[in-house]
């Protein structure tokens, strides 16, 4: 049985979009780790798994786009926190920019509904 055209695109836009997510959930504000990967799991088009988060963030950290702060907590062992490093930040802009560009070069390119064509 062969799997439907579309939900192999749905699963190859997730990836490429995944990366960003997170860089802009964590450019809005420092993020605790199980906090990030709880929203991200809880975002349902994104469709991650705990398991694919935290390898990201670590390679997002040996990249040197993120660090992490390790802050201690009353409710048990010290927490980490990540942060946008200085290019960090430039390369999130410039993701940004490109994605921005690159939706607004799809929907230009979009066919008009059938209706529309028979005009």
């Amino acid at each position: 049985m062969s799997m439907d055209p579309l939900d192999n695109w749905v699963v190859q836009v997730r990836k490429g979009v995944l990366e960003l997510a997170i860089l802009n959930a964590i450019g809005a504000r420092r993020r605790y780790g199980y906090d990030l990967v709880k929203e991200l799991v809880d975002s349902p088009l994104l469709g991650v798994t705990e398991g694919t988060v935290y390898p990201l963030l670590s390679r997002l950290r040996t990249q040197g786009l993120i660090a992490t702060e390790l802050e201690e907590s009353a409710e048990g062992p010290a927490r980490k926190y990540y942060v946008l490093t200085r290019n960090g930040r430039k390369t999130l802009e410039r993701m940004n920019a490109h994605f921005d560009q690159l939706v607004t070069d799809i929907a230009q390119r979009r066919a008009a509904p059938s209706s529309e064509r028979k005009k």
